[in-house]
């Protein structure tokens, strides 16, 4: 029954959406009206800037972090990996928020920062490295996960191996119209420097 309730839990962690809190607390904005309409880190940097943005971030890597750490806390005969990939679902499919919400790359990591550290430090690593080269966020989460996968492979159990296989295909699906930008060359790619000429004129 505990194992039940945990994933549940897991789920409903996940089905948090801080971009929607964020946007229509700090800022009186519905973000899924904005941008990409995607309640995610991306477009709430995009939309309500870098502030609001960090903020997403880290509480949608967070819950992504507790929701794996469950098992563990509540002592159930469960792998935290599965009470992860349940909240990485509710972040991609949140109740509170008639289940549109984000691409699952923050909360996937909360999942790997729990499950193992050394892997997160590697994400975080290669996806501002790819981001550096390519400008595109969507481009360097979708890389970062496949050499996520490839480390995995090499380094990881059979469990770990399956769940950032898993994480890795659902990121990658969920990014599919991004693809078609990407090949169109339709993507719009972050910017950094008129970002800093921006704070400069301020």
């Amino acid at each position: 029954m505990i194992e039940i309730i945990i994933l549940i839990l897991a789920y409903l962690l996940g089905s948090i959406p801080f971009a929607l809190v964020v946007g229509k607390i700090g800022y009186g904005i519905d973000i899924r009206q904005h941008g990409s309409g995607n309640l995610g880190g991306t477009n709430t940097f995009r939309t309500l800037g870098v502030k609001a943005g960090l903020i997403v971030t880290i509480c949608d890597i967070l819950k992504g972090t507790l929701a794996a750490s469950l098992p563990v806390l509540l002592a159930a005969d469960i792998h935290p990996l599965i009470a992860g990939l349940c909240a990485v679902v509710g972040h991609v499919y949140p109740v509170f928020a008639k289940f549109r919400g984000g691409k699952a790359v923050a909360t996937s990591g909360g999942v790997l920062l729990f499950v193992s550290p050394i892997m997160f430090g590697i994400m975080l690593f290669c996806f501002f490295l790819f981001l550096f080269l390519t400008k595109y966020v969507s481009l360097s989460s979708m890389l970062t996960g496949i050499v996520t996968t490839a480390y995995s492979i090499i380094f990881g159990d059979l469990p770990l191996i399956i769940a950032v296989s898993l994480l890795t295909a659902f990121v990658i699906f969920k990014h599919r119209t991004n693809i078609s930008r990407i090949i169109n060359k339709t993507e719009p790619k972050i910017t950094w420097l008129s970002l800093k000429k921006k704070n400069q004129t301020n």
